[in-house]
């Protein structure tokens, strides 16, 4: 029970551990919701854990990360806060009466070949669990359990940002998050899943067959088994989702251009020319023939992206010496000066030298620490003029 108090809030921990009070209100809805909800977090959970198995320290290097130190730490961050959603939403399951659907098989296959395709997948996968919860909510009728969701709801966007920021792009995209229903979350995630009747019929999924990654004006090809053989073109539309936005942008599906957006999308093959509701409420689902499938559009990418990304910079170290020997240091670097003696300053003060971690450059360059990031001063022989390091082709941000 120490570790139930740690994860659940109070609500539904009491929930769980007497299993009597949502157990006379919890409908067969809110059950089949959080089995579907369980089987995505034992997706993430599965997901993570043979990606952290699998990928090495070179392996995350030649994704481009200077600092693998990074990225292992907040997948592995991310990897524990998916198992104990998956611990306690099993909990939650049995205290109802229920059972959790432990039978399913994860296979990622090309996903997990390198560790750029795995971030990038990563990002999919929040985002989709995401998109879950949010479509999730609509259907739960108990409030308790509705709550209970939404605390994992906020956790799996916090993983969501950080994969954008893994990825290079915008950390917050939108003010907005957008939400599926659990048979268009099938038609992203079941790909992944298999061996299990998880009672969602899915639906068709769809496949951006563009080769490289999508950006504004890049025209749209697609392939899926749910667009009919032979099917008149003109009547069908490829709609873009966002966040924020009311109600899909239709495109014809022949001229599917991507317009100048940035951050997630989703996007549905529809019958019809009339634009989907961004509300699992109202939407007219069976209008959808295909979709969604998920791109990025990385129109707008951060700094702090590229920050994380970047190679750790020599942190100097510190030691301390006695005044002779600090006078002793001042005199050989001054040979024209040589008013302080060691008599003339008290052999029990003391003075901080520091010396770099790293090998000075060939220029004889010496390290410059501000707040635990270290750089290298540039070699001017301006005295007065300190602001014309900060534009030194060194540092391209001015960080310095």
């Amino acid at each position: 029970m120490m570790l139930l108090s740690a994860i659940l809030p109070t609500f539904l921990l009491g929930a769980v551990v007497s299993g009597a009070p949502i157990r006379r209100q919890a409908s067969k809805t809110d059950i089949l919701v959080y089995q579907f909800a369980d089987v995505l977090e034992r997706l993430e959970t599965e997901f993570y854990s043979q990606a952290l198995a699998k990928f090495q320290d070179s392996d995350f290097t030649s994704a481009g990360f200077g600092n693998t130190a990074i990225p292992k730490e907040l997948f592995s961050t991310i990897a524990g806060d998916e198992a104990a959603h998956t611990s306690i939403i099993d909990s939650t399951l049995i205290s109802l009466g229920a059972e959790p659907i432990t039978n399913c098989k994860f296979n990622f296959g090309d996903a997990l070949k390198d560790v750029a395709t795995m971030a990038a997948t990563a990002r999919v996968i929040e985002n989709v669990g995401v998109s879950a919860y949010l479509g999730g909510a609509n259907l739960l009728e108990n409030k308790e359990l509705l709550v209970a969701a939404a605390s994992i709801l906020s956790i799996e966007a916090r993983h969501q940002s950080l994969l954008n920021i893994l990825n290079t792009a915008t950390s917050i995209p939108s003010a907005f998050d957008m939400a599926l229903s659990p048979s268009q979350i099938l038609a992203i995630a079941g790909a992944f899943i298999s061996d299990c009747d998880l009672g969602i019929p899915a639906n068709p999924a769809l496949k951006i067959t563009n080769s490289g990654t999508p950006v504004p004006g890049t025209k749209l090809t697609f392939e899926s088994a749910g667009i009919p053989s032979g099917v008149d073109t003109s009547t069908l539309t490829c709609q873009m989702m966002t966040g924020g936005a009311a109600f899909a942008l239709a495109l014809p599906f022949d001229n599917c251009v991507v317009p100048n957006i940035n951050g997630p999308v989703y996007i549905f093959i529809v019958n019809g020319t009339q634009p989907l509701l961004n509300s699992q409420v109202n939407q007219a689902t069976g209008t959808i023939l295909a979709g969604p499938a998920p791109a990025f559009i990385d129109s707008v990418p951060e700094t702090l992206g590229q920050v994380v990304k970047a190679a750790p910079r020599a942190v100097a170290s510190t030691t301390t010496i006695s005044g002779a020997e600090a006078t002793g240091l001042f005199n050989a670097a001054n040979p024209a000066d040589q008013s302080l003696t060691p008599s003339a300053t008290s052999e029990a003060s003391t003075a901080t030298a520091t010396s770099s971690a790293a090998e000075s450059t060939s220029t004889g360059a010496s390290p410059i620490t501000v707040l635990g990031w270290s750089t290298t001063s540039g070699d001017s022989t301006s005295s007065g003029d300190s602001t014309s390091s900060s534009s030194s082709s060194s540092d391209p941000y001015g960080y310095y």
